[in-house]
């Protein structure tokens, strides 16, 4: 129910509740993916909907835009309005919310056979929209076995707006259909199996990412979910696994609860399969495997596995449910994501761990396999390839120590061929005014620098304490124009570096975490209490040391491939960043990534972001956090591990990041968990101006 929404007409804005412009339910199947009936989804103008949900219990309802991106069957509306069958939808949300999300069975409808299923939705009732649940009956089916059949469904009222919304099997706790239909002269109505989906239509031409494919993307995302979210330590609200656990299912089951997402979340961290045939191969090569195949026939990881319940014969079915495991890492792949490695190596210890209840002959068989199948017989990575250089325009903010709500700043051109120039500069500036103050000047610095296809790149060096509190990629250079971050490459530099090197720069404030509970709360003394130990006084580090690390992290970041290393969350769990000995022992390869940034901090986020920068590093990514503290943040996990530890070299960070800020801006789930991020890029080799050396692009 907390997943299920209301489908609005586009632009519902402040009316949420006004029947005028509501057109029926639907659910979140996936993070910000939503699922409803084509018929309610196309009542919308032009494919754009509102879709009002609530983020969580006692929250109060949001509205957020959508876009229709596929329906089935495929094309516009029938003259007679009726849909016909699978009459299904998928909504993409337009910006990234917290929701909850479904969990949806990994098997057809049709081996559906108890008598009873539950269903909810949205009405409009008494002048108001309230949300209604109910039990109908099960009494047969509707249609051959293609994409026509669907469930006959009675013994209660369907009123309008329950379309689109989710079936579900009471027994089992999962959503295996979509409320279709409601009968005219009669109780009750039809659903829509939710492995129609399967039959969304997928390009010809070979795949180069998962998010290429609309179901894999869809579903994928969903195990990710249900995986990430049993795994956030900080969640308070039950899990999809705590409630079934408790529910105490059949004995004899092959999975517990918690196996079963375990499982299905390390599959979806895997490429899809190649093709249908391919996964249909792997089923039919495992030797106890008997069930005829369902229809429409399985097409990711989880559909496969699915199809393996009907083989279950009690703990015999572990056996195969393993045997298709160890295949799935030696299967073939349509496209090699950089984390594939690290995913086999994960799904094989899941293997290894399930499998202790083996014996030992079948225990030595998946060793076998996995000992031809390891990712370490897998081609090895690309070698880097330098980067063309580019133009850059810098601005430099100087922080006012007496008014540190203003700064100074100034805007140098460093075009291609040409030595770094000031072009202009300002005094005593409001931060809050800073982005409509350089705007014009910034038009001209890129009208100066830009070349066709070659855009300068913005670096924006800034004092440390204002590392993460400028948005600069929010900024824009007009009225009616996109953000900054959205056109070119935005990269942060550290402007006091040189001061934060020195033994004691603050005072009796501890930015770099070596004792004292201050934190770095500026003049006013406050900040966290973040629990650094007691305060024995700073550590003395020769800054020539420090720099000579600094410039040899670089070098070595930007010849081999990055490790990313999240500091301060440990799957969902707050902690403070490591403190400065602790990061100078990491390894010369390694970003920090910051995932809990601006949340509840265990002290000040600039006293953070100060003890990376003077621990060497020079490249680093965080995220400004405000939502929910039991938002699950395994999509941020995983993205900047794929977007960051992928490429060959660091060199092509400003410019991944630059791409990610694209898509999220139009509206591309896939990039959804980049909002808000920022990164350092502080070239050590090419020292701001007036240090006598020319500025150059990443």
């Amino acid at each position: 129910m907390a997943a299920t929404v209301r489908i609005h007409r586009a632009g519902a804005g402040y009316a949420l509740d006004e029947p005028g412009g509501f057109l029926g339910s639907g659910f979140f199947v996936a993070p910000n993916w939503v699922l409803t009936c084509a018929h309610v989804a196309c009542e919308g103008e032009g494919g754009e909907v509102a879709v009002v949900y609530e983020p969580a219990p006692g929250r109060g309802r949001s509205a957020v835009p959508g876009q229709v991106v596929a329906t089935l069957p495929d094309g516009a509306a029938p003259a007679s309005g009726n849909w016909p069958a699978p009459d299904l939808a998928l909504i993409r949300l337009s910006e990234p919310v917290d929701h909850e999300c479904v969990y949806v069975s990994e098997r057809p409808a049709a081996y559906y056979g108890d008598g009873k299923v539950l269903y909810a939705g949205w009405t409009e009732y008494g002048g108001q929209l309230q949300m209604l649940y109910g039990t109908l009956s099960v009494e047969g089916t509707i249609g051959s076995w293609s994409a026509d059949v669907q469930m006959r469904l009675g013994e209660n009222d369907l009123p309008y707006g329950v379309s689109g919304g989710p079936v579900i099997d009471p027994v089992r706790g999962e959503v295996i259909g979509i409320v279709k239909s409601r009968a005219h002269h009669a109780r009750g109505g039809t659903s829509i199996g939710l492995e129609q989906l399967r039959t969304l239509p997928v390009s010809a031409e070979p795949l180069a990412a998962e998010h290429d494919d609309l179901y894999q993307a869809v579903f994928q995302a969903h195990d990710r979910y249900h995986r990430d979210r049993q795994r956030h330590p900080a969640a308070r609200r039950h899990t999809w696994v705590d409630v079934q656990s408790q529910l105490g299912a059949r004995p004899g089951r092959t999975l517990s609860p918690d196996e079963r997402v375990q499982l299905l979340g390390r599959l979806a961290d895997l490429p899809p399969p190649a093709s249908t045939r391919s996964l249909l191969d792997i089923l039919e090569s495992l030797p106890d495997f008997e069930a005829p195949l369902p229809l429409p026939a399985p097409r990711g990881w989880r559909d496969g596995l699915g199809a393996l319940y009907e083989s279950a014969r009690d703990d015999g079915a572990l056996d195969l449910v393993l045997g298709y495991a160890v295949r799935v890492i030696g299967a073939e792949r349509p496209y090699v994501a950089p984390r594939t490695p690290a995913a086999e190596e994960a799904l094989w210890d899941w293997v290894r761990r399930a499998g202790e209840r083996l014996g030992a002959r079948q225990r030595h068989v998946l060793a076998t396999y996995w000992s031809q199948e390891r990712p370490a017989h897998r081609p090895g990575p690309l070698r880097p390839r330098p980067r063309p250089a580019q133009p850059v325009v810098l601005v430099e903010l100087e922080q006012r120590h007496w008014d540190p709500e203003r700064c100074d700043w100034s805007v140098t051109v460093a075009p291609l061929g040409a030595e770094a120039r000031r072009l202009t500069g300002a005094e005593e500036v409001p931060l809050a005014e800073l982005a409509e103050r350089l705007t014009a000047p910034l038009v001209e610095a890129f009208r100066q620098s830009d070349r066709p296809g070659r855009p300068a790149v913005l670096q924006v060096a800034v004092p440390y304490r204002l590392l993460g509190r400028l948005a600069v990629d929010d900024w824009r250079l007009g009225p009616d124009t996109e953000p900054v971050g959205a056109l070119r490459q935005v990269v942060l530099r550290c402007k006091d570096r040189d001061r934060l090197v020195e033994d004691d720069p603050f005072g009796d404030d501890d930015p770099f975490g070596e004792g004292g509970a201050s934190g770095a709360g500026g003049e006013s003394g406050e900040g966290g209490a973040g629990g650094a130990g007691d305060w024995a006084g700073p550590v003395a580090v020769d800054p020539f040391e420090l720099e000579e690390e600094r410039r040899a992290r670089w070098r070595w970041l930007h010849r081999h491939r990055a490790a990313v290393e999240v500091l301060d969350c440990d799957d969902g769990l707050r902690g403070p960043v490591p403190r400065l000995e602790e990061l100078r022992g990491l390894s010369h390869a390694t970003v920090p990534v910051l995932c809990q940034f601006g949340d509840d901090r265990y002290e000040d986020d600039a006293a953070e972001l100060a003890r990376i920068v003077r621990g060497g590093f020079s490249v680093a990514l965080w995220r400004s956090r405000r939502g929910s503290p039991e938002a699950v943040c395994g999509e941020f996990h995983r993205g900047t591990f794929d977007e960051i530890a992928g490429p060959p070299s660091a060199h092509q960070l400003p410019e991944i990041v630059h791409d990610l800020r694209r898509k999220l801006r139009v509206g591309q789930p896939e990039t959804f968990w980049a909002a808000g991020i920022a990164l350092l890029y502080d070239d050590p080799h090419q020292p701001l101006p007036g240090a006598g050396d020319l500025l150059e692009a990443p």
